[in-house]
């Protein structure tokens, strides 16, 4: 993108970005059986892939489901900044989503507890009652994330316009690699600097919004998108085609 196009979405982490905490790794800490970490280290070591890691840990966690969502609501909050941040956005007609690879069954009532409704929820589809994980918006073609975050972000980009990411993390980076903008802080930041993906630090989402802000006054640059995502377990023939979800 060019000239001056402002950005019209935002995709934004959870665990670790809008909770400053990780709430799927907190919740294994807690009530996960300890060989969660053996799992946690395959994938580390990418002899597992993400997918396959969180269906194996999603199946360590003892008590109830009751018992871990109160544990989520009642020992985590939303970073401070980030509900006026919504409100900001939603002032200024700027579309907001949140795609994150987690467990993700905690997300929506967080935000209800901070008082936060409307905001789009990309997650993995995880049954608290069997413990078992669902992948409702993964790709199509590829088997390492749950959430492909790569084609939320296309498919924000296709339907609302200029598309900006924000997040910290490793598999942000997938996210973060298509966005017409990126908002990097901790490892996210670091992959960022390694590859050359030109990102904003941010600390906090008064950090986003200014740099929103910026970016509207002075127009974006154009950046190269790679051909497919460099995530995928599995090389993509030239005859198939990946189309975003919507």
């Amino acid at each position: 993108m060019s000239g001056n196009s402002s950005i019209r979405a935002v995709v934004l982490d959870f665990d670790g970005a809008i909770c400053p905490a990780d709430v799927t790794e907190a919740l294994l800490i807690e009530f996960g059986d300890p060989s969660w970490w053996d799992v946690e280290q395959e994938m580390r070591r990418q002899s597992a892939t993400l997918r396959d890691a969180l269906v194996r840990q999603a199946a360590l966690l003892g008590g109830g489901p009751e018992t871990w969502l109160d544990y989520a609501v009642s020992s985590f909050a939303l970073e401070p900044t980030f509900a006026p941040f919504v409100r900001w956005a939603d002032d200024q007609g700027i579309a907001l989503a949140i795609a994150s690879d987690g467990l993700g069954f905690y997300i929506e009532p967080m935000l209800a507890t901070a008082g936060i409704h409307g905001v789009a929820v990309h997650t993995n589809a995880f049954d608290p009652s069997t413990r078992t994980v669902g992948f409702p918006s993964a790709n199509e073609v590829c088997i390492g994330c749950g959430t492909c975050k790569m084609n939320v972000v296309l498919g924000y980009r296709r339907r609302s316009g200029p598309t900006a990411f924000v997040g910290e993390g490793y598999s942000d980076r997938y996210g973060a690699l298509f966005a017409d903008a990126t908002f990097a802080k901790r490892h996210l930041a670091t992959l960022c600097e390694d590859i050359g993906l030109p990102f904003e630090p941010w600390g906090d989402f008064d950090d986003v919004r200014r740099g929103l802000e910026r970016l509207a006054g002075t127009g974006m640059r154009s950046r190269s998108k790679p051909v497919r995502c460099p995530g995928w377990p599995e090389p993509i023939g030239p005859t198939r085609q990946v189309s975003p979800t919507d």
